[in-house]
Order: C-alpha cells, then structure tokens, then sequence
C-alpha cells in the first residue's frame, strides 16, 4: 500500500495541480480537447508511470493513451513538467521518453494481432 501512496501524489499533479503554472498554450490545448476525461486514473497512474518513473503499460491503458491523442498527449506531459515539484528531472530526457512510449505503443494498436 506504501508504493500506492508514492504514486498518488505525481499521479494527482498530473491531473490537477500543474494547471496553475502551466502555460496558456498547454491549457488551451487541454481545455478545449477535454484531455483530462479521456483516461480512467488507473491508465494514468500506468502511463505516469511509463513515463516519468520506470513502469510498464498494460495493452488496455496503452489503448486509452492512444485514444487520448498525440496533442493531449504531448499537452499533458509537457504541463506536468511544470511543476515545480518534478523540477528535477530532465525535460529533454521525459520528452524523448514520451515520444517513444507513443511511438511503441501506436504501433503495437496499430499492429494486426495474430490470428489462430
């Protein structure tokens, strides 16, 4: 239950407690594509996780993070870099890793399944 609350905290920033130092731009873009509806909370504890700790996705979450879109997407994890409590960790380094974890699991949405 302890790793539970550990997680908590960034995943409520996440949603939450970056809009008031995020910038126009991001918040427009979240404001007008209803960016924080489009996932259930577990999917962005996964996605969260993913991204800016070391975790995996499951096949459902990577779904709804696909769903979501690339500009929410990117709009999210570019507000939650904000936050001055996340000030430690590398903007270039989270970007690249957001990129790549959209990038792997477009494809793998994309990607036929094997059939029996």
């Amino acid at each position: 239950m302890a790793s539970h609350n550990v997680y908590s905290t960034p995943v409520v920033l996440f949603l939450t407690c970056g809009a008031a130092m995020a910038t126009k731009e991001n918040d427009q873009i979240i404001k007008e594509n209803n960016c924080e509806t489009k996932m259930g909370l577990p999917c962005v504890l996964e996605a969260f996780n993913s991204i800016f700790e070391i975790g995996s996705i499951s096949t459902k979450c990577c779904g709804e993070l696909v769903g979501l879109g690339k500009v929410c997407h990117s709009a999210l994890v570019k507000r939650t870099l904000e936050n001055r409590l996340l000030k430690d960790l590398s903007p270039a380094t989270i970007i690249a890793k957001s990129v790549q974890t959209w990038n792997n699991f477009l494809a793998l949405i994309d990607s036929p399944s094997p059939s029996a």
